[in-house]
C-alpha cells in the first residue's frame, strides 16, 4: 500500500510534539465560545451595560429580618440578556476587565446606598482592585458625598485574592475601617490557607463557602466543619454569614448552630428589582 505524501504519518506525529495541537471539535467549540464570551463582556464593560442584583441575608435569630443585601454585579449581552458569571470572572481575574467591573460594580453599589438611605449593601471585590486608581477614586468620592455610606457599605473580598497581597489588604482594611466601612472574608474554607489568615486579617465578618452549606442537614462531615468555622469566628470576634441555603432544615440547622445571617435561594432570589427601586425611579423622574 502507497502513503499518501501529503497525509501526516501518525508515527511521527506524537502529542508530545509542541508544535503539534491537537484539538478535537468539541475543544474547539468551547474555545470559540469563551473567545464570544469575553468580546462580549468587554463590549458590555466598555458601554457599561452592567446592573446589580440584589439578594437579602437574613438574621439567623430572626429571619424574618434582613440584615443587610448583596449587591451582586450582573454583565449583559447586546440583546440585554445576563451572560453568567460562571463563564467569565475567573478569567478577568487577573485582568484590567476585572479591575474596570469591580468599579462599575462599587459605583453602582454607592449610588443605590445614596439613594435608599435606610440600605446597608455589600459589593463583591478582588483584592487587586485595591491598587487600581478608578476603584479607588470611586470609592474615596462616594465617602466624601454621603458619610452615612461608609457604616452601611460592607466589602467583600475573597480569600483567594485577599493571600496574593496580604500585607496590602492589612493596611487597606485598616484605613478603610477607620472610616465606618466594614469588610467580609468571602468564600471561606474554599481555599486551602484559610485558617492560617484568619490571625492575620481583621475581617468583620466571614461567609462560610456554600460548599459546606448545602445540604448540610444530610452531611455530619459538613457539620463538623461548619461548626468549626463558627467557632473560629466567635474567637476573633467575627460575624458569619452561611451561604447558599436553598431548604429550610439547611436553614435551622445553622441558626440553632449560631450562624448569624444567612443568604440563599430559600431567603430570595437576586433581583434587579428590589423593594427600594421603584421609590428610587419616582426620586429620579
Amino acid at each position: 500500500m502507497v502513503r499518501e505524501t501529503n497525509m501526516p504519518d501518525p508515527d511521527v506525529l506524537k502529542p508530545e510534539d509542541p508544535d503539534v495541537e491537537f484539538s478535537s471539535p468539541l475543544t474547539m467549540a468551547i474555545r470559540s465560545r469563551d473567545r464570544d464570551t469575553m468580546t462580549m463582556v468587554r463590549r458590555a464593560v466598555e458601554t457599561k451595560q452592567v446592573m446589580l442584583a440584589f439578594q437579602p441575608v437574613v438574621r439567623g435569630a430572626h429571619p424574618e429580618t434582613v440584615a443587610f443585601y448583596e449587591g451582586l454585579i450582573r454583565v449583559l449581552d447586546h440583546t440585554g440578556r445576563i451572560i453568567p458569571a460562571r463563564e467569565f470572572i475567573e478569567v478577568i481575574e487577573e485582568q484590567e476587565l476585572g479591575r474596570v467591573l469591580d468599579t462599575l460594580a462599587l459605583q453602582l453599589g454607592i449610588e443605590a446606598l445614596e439613594d435608599e438611605p435606610s440600605l446597608r449593601l455589600s459589593i463583591n471585590m478582588s483584592a487587586r482592585s485595591i491598587g487600581y486608581p478608578r476603584w479607588q477614586q470611586v470609592l474615596k468620592q462616594g465617602l466624601e458625598r454621603d458619610p452615612t455610606v461608609g457604616e452601611r457599605l460592607i466589602l467583600e473580598i475573597t480569600e483567594r485574592t485577599a493571600i496574593v497581597m496580604p500585607e496590602l489588604v492589612q493596611v487597606f482594611m485598616t484605613e478603610t475601617q477607620a472610616k465606618g466601612v466594614s469588610f467580609a472574608l468571602d468564600d471561606f474554607g474554599a481555599g486551602y490557607t484559610a485558617f492560617r489568615y484568619l490571625r492575620d486579617f481583621y475581617f468583620d465578618i466571614l461567609k462560610i463557602d456554600g460548599e459546606f452549606i448545602r445540604g448540610i442537614t444530610t452531611s455530619p462531615d459538613n457539620q463538623v466543619i461548619a461548626e468549626a468555622m463558627l467557632s473560629m469566628a466567635r474567637h476573633f470576634d467575627m460575624m458569619t454569614v452561611a451561604e447558599s441555603i436553598e431548604t429550610f432544615e439547611d436553614a435551622q440547622f445553622l441558626a440553632n448552630a449560631g450562624c448569624d445571617f444567612l443568604q440563599g435561594y430559600f431567603f430570595g432570589a437576586p433581583t434587579v428589582r428590589p423593594w427600594w427601586s421603584d421609590r428610587m425611579r419616582r426620586r429620579h423622574a
